[in-house]
């Protein structure tokens, strides 16, 4: 253990550029590599005064009580439903994430995966690949600019999402905890009002237990048969079984998912449906974003190991 540099604990895999980086400016031991991690902390828990994570991977309660030196989390993503801010809480444990790098990549993406499964653009591929357009016409599809977008969560990436969709004709609605009055979209006091209301609803609201499946049956089926969902947020947001039941049934005409309830995994029934866009959790995947996120992960580190302050600390903190 260096007696000069801080001792970080790394919870999950993070670039190798970040990593090396981490290794030369910290004493940094990867979690990952150890083949029995519990008994690791056990003896050498109290060792840690930082943990660096990502926001698919976090810290939940259990690994935080048993880093009694704990100082700093830092977290590459914008996400920190992963980490028990609670737990951290009560510690006095600061937290920070890597808000806004992220945003222009997600807003794209979004956009992407409604105009994807507006115009079932991978089942277009699959059927020219397979020949079929020898034997005919792929059918029609649904049109997209001139629609209504209804956005869940008007924060810095709803406001990106809802930017690109009036660029595409898109009337925007939204919905939030309250209505904003610097944005000109329609207000919705309600999800199912929004879902009622709109052709596309688009799913931008931070996980929590507020929202944990608040995408319910109720909300699908104010959607309708002509209306699609689209989800670049959090997989928790939406009750994926009745998601399911919807899509199936043609209670709800497509959905587009870059997130899902528990992942890796995705539900088989998922799978096999031809009106769903699946995706593997790469709204935020693209090298200029990640080089950005993890520079500001680095970024907070050393602000803190400097002064004890974060650049981006978790507002709830």
């Amino acid at each position: 253990m260096s007696a000069m540099k801080p001792r970080l604990l790394q919870n999950g895999r993070l670039s190798p550029a970040l990593e090396k980086t981490l290794a030369e400016e910290f004493d940094t031991h990867p979690l990952w590599r150890e083949s029995d991690p519990s008994a690791f902390l056990a003896q050498h828990g109290a060792e840690f005064v930082g943990l660096v994570t990502s926001a698919m991977v976090g810290a939940r309660a259990p690994l935080i009580d048993v880093l009694p030196a704990l100082k700093v989390i830092a977290s590459r993503g914008v996400g920190y439903d992963t980490i028990d801010i609670a737990a951290a809480q009560r510690r006095g444990i600061v937290v920070s994430n890597t808000p806004g790098v992220l945003t222009d990549c997600v807003a794209d993406l979004a956009i992407g995966a409604l105009i994807a499964v507006a115009r079932a653009l991978p089942s277009a591929d699959r059927f020219l690949r397979r020949g079929d357009w020898k034997r005919g016409r792929f059918p029609m599809q649904t049109k997209v600019s001139g629609k209504r977008l209804g956005v869940f969560g008007l924060g810095r990436i709803g406001r990106a999402i809802a930017t690109r969709a009036a660029g595409f004709g898109l009337e925007i609605g939204y919905t939030d905890v309250k209505s904003q009055s610097d944005v000109p979209y329609t207000f919705m006091p309600t999800l199912v009002e929004l879902a009622g209301w709109c052709d596309f609803l688009v799913l931008s609201a931070s996980a929590g237990p507020d929202t944990r499946k608040v995408v319910s049956a109720a909300v699908l089926d104010a959607l309708g048969p002509q209306g699609f969902l689209v989800n670049a947020a959090r997989g928790s947001l939406v009750d994926e079984a009745a998601l399911v039941i919807a899509l199936q049934d043609k209670r709800i005409a497509g959905a587009a998912l870059d997130v899902y309830e528990n992942e890796p995994e995705v539900p088989e029934a998922l799978l096999a449906l031809e009106n769903v866009v699946l995706l593997p959790h790469i709204s935020s995947s693209t090298r200029e974003t990640f080089n950005a996120m993890e520079d500001l992960v680095l970024a907070n580190l050393r602000r803190f190991f400097k002064d004890g302050t974060l650049l981006t600390p978790v507002s709830t903190i």
